[in-house]
C-alpha cells in the first residue's frame, strides 16, 4: 500500500509542477469620483512590467471609447450612427460568435475607421489555458475579421471577463498584443435590467476622469440612447474623443522623449 501511495504523492508532485499554478485576477478598481484617476490597487504592480493599458495616464483630457461586442441586441448601429454623426472614433472588441453572426455590422465598423479588437473566439477564461490555445483564439478572431475586413491584423486585446494573470499578460505580449482594460464601466450588460439612458448617461459623467478608457457593451439600449448626449456633453467640458492607436503613439512618444 505504501509504495501505491508514494506513487501517486510523486505523480500529483510532478504534476502540479508541470502545470505552474499561477493566480488569476479579475480586473477592477475603485471607482473615479471627482474626475480623478480610479485606483487600482495591487493590479498597477502586475501591469507594470507588460503592455498593458487601462487609461491614459499622460493629463490631457483625451478619453477613449471601447466597447465590447459578444453578440447583437439591435443597437450596434445606432451607436455607429451616433458616432459617425460625432466624428468620434472607438474600438470595438468583438467575439468570433459576433464576427460570424454579423458580418455586415464589422464590415462597417471597418469602413467606418473604428478600430476591430479582439475579444477571442470562445469567450474563455485565459488564465485556465496554455498560450498555445489562447494563441489559437485570437488567430481565429483576427481571420475571421481580415477575411471580410481590410483590416489584416490586431493589435488590441480585451482578456475574456476582465480574467488575467501575469502569465496571461506576457504569453498576449509575446503574440503581438497589448492588453486593454478600462478605467470606467458600470453594469450595462443585462438586458433585462436595463435603467434607463439617463442612467446610464450619470453613471459615465460621474466616472469621467481625464484619459479615461470606457468601456460599454453595445448590447445595452440604453448606453445607444445615452451616447449622444455623452459624448456632446464632454466636448462641451474640454474633452477629446480619441482612438487606441492615438494612445498606443503617445505612450511610444513619451517613452522615447523620457528615455
Amino acid at each position: 500500500m505504501r509504495k501505491y501511495m508514494s506513487a501517486i504523492c510523486l505523480l500529483l508532485m510532478t504534476t502540479l509542477w508541470q502545470t505552474d499554478i499561477v493566480e488569476a485576477h479579475g480586473w477592477g478598481y475603485k471607482k473615479s469620483t471627482n474626475n480623478k484617476a480610479p485606483a487600482i490597487g495591487q493590479y498597477e504592480e502586475i501591469i507594470n512590467d507588460y503592455s498593458v493599458f487601462y487609461m491614459d495616464k499622460n493629463t490631457e483630457k483625451d478619453i477613449y471609447l471601447t466597447f465590447d461586442n459578444g453578440y447583437e441586441a439591435g443597437f450596434t448601429n445606432d451607436v455607429l450612427d451616433v458616432l459617425r454623426e460625432e466624428k468620434v472614433p472607438a474600438t470595438f472588441f468583438v467575439t468570433g460568435h459576433y464576427v460570424e453572426e454579423e458580418p455586415d455590422i464589422i464590415k462597417r465598423m471597418a469602413k467606418e475607421n473604428h478600430i476591430i479588437g479582439n475579444h477571442s473566439y470562445h469567450h474563455p477564461d485565459f488564465t485556465t489555458m496554455t498560450k498555445k490555445e489562447i494563441e489559437k483564439e485570437l488567430q481565429l478572431v483576427e481571420e475571421a475579421v481580415a477575411n471580410i475586413t481590410d483590416q489584416v491584423e490586431m493589435k488590441y486585446v480585451r482578456p475574456p471577463r476582465g480574467t488575467f494573470n501575469e502569465q496571461t499578460l506576457k504569453w498576449t505580449e509575446e503574440l503581438g498584443y497589448v492588453s486593454m482594460f478600462w478605467s470606467l464601466a458600470f453594469k450595462d450588460w443585462e438586458t433585462n435590467r436595463q435603467k434607463g439612458a439617463q442612467y446610464a448617461y450619470d453613471q459615465i459623467m460621474e466616472q469621467i476622469h481625464p484619459g479615461a478608457i470606457i468601456l460599454l457593451h453595445t448590447v445595452s439600449e440604453d448606453n445607444a440612447k445615452a451616447l449622444k448626449q455623452v459624448i456632446q456633453q464632454l466636448k462641451k467640458e474640454g474633452y477629446s474623443f480619441k482612438s487606441l492607436d492615438d494612445l498606443l503613439w503617445k505612450e511610444l512618444i513619451y517613452e522615447d522623449i523620457l528615455f
